[in-house]
């Protein structure tokens, strides 16, 4: 049985859009080359990342998933055999491309399992540092098609400032991008299904149809101000698809076993899962542990001023 919480090994993504020197969230510096794309996205639970610790160390997250569905995603998410959630981090330092992305219906309709509504957290912003969520009021596709062709996409989204600890939800449908100076962690369902909308005059494949067919005038999208439940847990999102938390106050308490499974993110300082019948797990910042949906009672020991980041897979 995998009932145990395990850490996973990022995944390290180019992107033209990216970083060189991810210092301080990681030891991971790239060329200044021309030649040597920079970092872009820092994949946590991509389907590719190794276990590191646990009876699965050494696998993929993709095979562990596979062997293990039951005990790691609860019964709701087993029948899929596939991780549901991707979480990472990303590091723009240009303006990313004008995107959508498709829900589950259309993306089923093309093949794909699945749909891709996702939300980001602010781990850190610079001053100026924006995301466009959707289309300013009195857009329609008329007017998208004509700003593609003049090249004027940018001044009809609707951008907003981004700072520390903000949490922004895209549910699929909306047209977004993300503009630099951000560090943002993503959750999304486990989906590359994007659609290229408008690139900024870039010689990269634009997919409008598509785009087209995927794009909604009014969606959910914008900024989150987070709530605190009945458990005094801050919830900074609640979807569909998964449960974004903040935990800021470590009070030593055991969190229950549920029938799904979470990811723990360190975002400040430094975190000990420990448990009944499990080996403690240790998180420096940057780093992700698993926690099955068969694990039983657990806890979070933490450094003074430590900030985690919960992901529950509903």
């Amino acid at each position: 049985m995998l009932n145990a919480p395990f850490r996973v090994a990022p995944f390290f993504r180019t992107r033209p859009w990216g970083a060189r020197d991810l210092s301080p969230w990681y030891d991971y510096k790239v060329s200044q080359s021309p030649d040597v794309e920079p970092i872009g996205e820092v994949w946590l639970t991509g389907d590719q990342c190794v276990v590191e610790t646990g009876a699965c160390a050494g696998m993929t997250l993709d095979q562990a998933t596979r062997a293990n569905a039951v005990d790691l995603l609860g019964a709701g998410h087993a029948n899929g055999a596939q991780f549901p959630l991707l979480m990472k981090v990303l590091f723009p330092r240009e303006k990313l491309s004008v995107q959508v992305h498709p829900d589950d219906v259309m993306a089923q309709k093309y093949g794909e399992p699945r749909g891709k509504t996702e939300c980001w957290y602010a781990l850190d912003a610079e001053e100026g540092a924006k995301v466009a969520l959707g289309m300013k009021p009195g857009s329609t596709p008329e007017t998208v098609a004509s700003a593609i062709q003049s090249h004027t996409l940018e001044g009809m989204l609707d951008w907003l400032p981004v700072h520390k600890g903000d949490m922004f939800f895209v549910d699929a449908g909306t047209v977004h991008a993300i503009g630099p100076g951000s560090v943002l962690l993503e959750t999304q369902q486990n989906s590359d299904a994007t659609y290229r909308l408008y690139d900024y005059g870039r010689p990269r494949e634009l997919h409008l149809d598509k785009s087209f067919e995927a794009m909604r005038m009014q969606t959910g999208a914008g900024r989150v101000p987070s709530t605190i439940d009945g458990d005094g847990a801050e919830i900074l999102l609640a979807s569909k698809y998964f449960r974004v938390e903040r935990i800021r106050f470590f009070d030593g308490a055991a969190r229950k076993r549920l029938d799904a499974v979470q990811m723990l993110f360190c975002a400040v300082g430094g975190l000990v899962i420990d448990g009944e019948g499990f080996a403690p797990v240790r998180l420096e910042r940057g780093q992700l542990a698993v926690i099955p949906a068969s694990c039983g009672n657990w806890r979070l020991q933490a450094e003074a001023g430590s900030e985690a980041i919960r992901a529950i897979a509903c």
